[in-house]
C-alpha cells in the first residue's frame, strides 16, 4: 500500500494521475497550503522539504516529480506509462520531465513565491511581471520542438503527458493563452477526457 499527500492545484496532480492510471493501491492524503499542512511536525517527519508531493513506500519516502512518476512506471509496468526496456525513449521521457521540473515549473513560480530568490520587494515584482513571457516562451519551446504528436512522445502515452497536463492547468494565471498554443490545447482537452485524469482531479477537488 502507498500513501500519497498532496495539495489540490500544485504540481503532485500528475503523480496523482499515474497512480489512477496504474491501478496503484494507494491511499490519497490532502493537505492544504493555507492550513500549513506542510509546516506539521509530523508532515516534516516523512518530507523535510515542506512540499509536495509525498510518496510513502513500504521502503520508505520518496519526493520530486520526476522520480515519483518513473517509480510508479517502474512498480506497474503493464501500465505501459513509459517505454521501460528501451534505454534511449525512457532517457528522452526523463528530459522532458526534467526541463518541466527545473525549468517550465521554476518560471511558473516566480509568480507567487519569488521570495525564494530575492527579498528587494522590487526585484520580486519584475520576476512577477516577467512570468508571463517567461512560461510563454517555455510552451512555445515545448509546442514547436518538442511535443512529437499527438501525445508529447509521439504514439503511447506516458507519464510526460500528465505532467504537461498539469502544468498546462496554470497558463491562464500566468497570464499566456492558451489558443496561442493548439497542440497543448488540443492535448489538454483530450487528456481531460481520459478517466484517470477525471478520477485524480475528482479526488482533488471534490
Amino acid at each position: 500500500m502507498l500513501t500519497f499527500y498532496y495539495v489540490p492545484n500544485t504540481c503532485a496532480l500528475a503523480s496523482h494521475i499515474a497512480l489512477e492510471e496504474a491501478g496503484a493501491d494507494y491511499t490519497g492524503i490532502r493537505m492544504s497550503f493555507a492550513d500549513e499542512d506542510q509546516k506539521n511536525p509530523d508532515y516534516l517527519a516523512i518530507n523535510p522539504k515542506a512540499r509536495v508531493p509525498a510518496l510513502v513506500t513500504e521502503r520508505g519516502v520518496l519526493t520530486e516529480t520526476p522520480a515519483i512518476l518513473l517509480y510508479i512506471c517502474q512498480l506497474h509496468p503493464a501500465a505501459g506509462m513509459a517505454s521501460l526496456d528501451d534505454p534511449f525513449e525512457l532517457a528522452r521521457v526523463q528530459a522532458f520531465n526534467s526541463y518541466l521540473c527545473s525549468t517550465v515549473h521554476v518560471a511558473h513560480a516566480h509568480r507567487m513565491r519569488g521570495h525564494r530568490w530575492a527579498s528587494d520587494p522590487a526585484a520580486i515584482a519584475d520576476m512577477q511581471a516577467n512570468v508571463p513571457r517567461a512560461v510563454g516562451e517555455c510552451f512555445r519551446l515545448i509546442e514547436n520542438d518538442m511535443f512529437a504528436g499527438p501525445w508529447v512522445m509521439g504514439e503511447a502515452c506516458t507519464i510526460s503527458d500528465f505532467y504537461l497536463f498539469t502544468l498546462t492547468q496554470w497558463l491562464a494565471g500566468d497570464g499566456v493563452d492558451i489558443a496561442t498554443l493548439p497542440k497543448i490545447r488540443d492535448h489538454h482537452e483530450r487528456l481531460a477526457r481520459r478517466p484517470s485524469v477525471v478520477a485524480a482531479l475528482a479526488e482533488e477537488l471534490g
